[in-house]
């Protein structure tokens, strides 16, 4: 599943590559050039990531398990979701009464004019997930909702601050995770981290869960400086 996301990522980053060189006039000799080394790069960086976090500890080999991927500890429900079709069609054992329900809800949902993949994502993946993803279509759809009330084009909202700003937030969140992540591979850096704790000190401040309204407050903040640079004024591009 690693090696087919990162050649959907590469395909994906290739052809808007070559589209935005065209529009700025680049060189394609050399933007071809430049494309191979990413893509080279971003696969040994991605691999090499892959094979970091798959290294079980000590526990999980006492326990039999030879791989921390798809573990409690990285948890991968779309990589075992498809692992688990994937294993059930080449087996010939997939319960497929349940793939044909899910196939004609995704075509009762289509009909309704909902997007049947982004209802898919939210059936399966757990709510710590799909609700700040909830949080931030509701922004986005009260953006859009003031952008056509000043009659903007489409162009104009695909570079709007906000599309950009929310997408630093993906890169900035995705970066983060897989840094704390191989950083907790390693024994010591572990066992330093899992010895710094300071919910005792909110919660003397707050008092018991005091410090889980504390973070509410700080994501509806985050959410109101996502809607405010959405409605910024974009700064014309010459």
């Amino acid at each position: 599943m690693g090696s087919i996301c990162i050649a959907a990522a590469n395909a994906g980053a290739t052809s808007q590559d070559l589209k935005t060189g065209y529009l700025i006039g680049a060189t394609p000799k050399y933007q071809q050039i430049a494309l191979f080394i990413g893509a080279i790069v971003s696969s040994i960086v991605i691999g090499l990531t892959v094979r970091i976090l798959d290294t079980p500890t000590a526990e999980m080999v006492k326990q039999g398990i030879h791989h921390a991927i798809g573990t409690e500890t990285y948890a991968a429900p779309q990589a075992t979701l498809m692992a688990t079709l994937i294993k059930g069609m080449l087996s010939f054992n997939l319960d497929w009464q349940y793939v044909l329900v899910g196939v004609f809800i995704a075509i009762t949902i289509e009909l309704c004019g909902i997007n049947a993949l982004s209802f898919a994502v939210g059936a399966y993946l757990p709510l710590s997930t799909t609700l700040p993803i909830f949080a931030g279509g509701a922004i986005k759809g009260l953006v859009n909702w003031r952008e056509k009330q000043k009659a903007k084009s489409a162009e104009e909202e695909e570079i709007a601050p906000g599309n950009l700003f929310a997408t630093g937030l993906v890169a900035g969140g995705a970066i983060a995770g897989v840094i704390v992540a191989i950083l907790m591979v390693i024994p010591a850096v572990r066992d330093n981290l899992s010895k710094v704790n300071i919910e005792p000190l909110f919660t003397s401040w707050f008092g018991d869960g005091g410090y889980q309204i504390l973070g509410v407050l700080f994501f509806l903040f985050m959410g109101f400086v996502l809607y405010n640079i959405g409605i910024k004024k974009q700064d014309k591009i010459d």
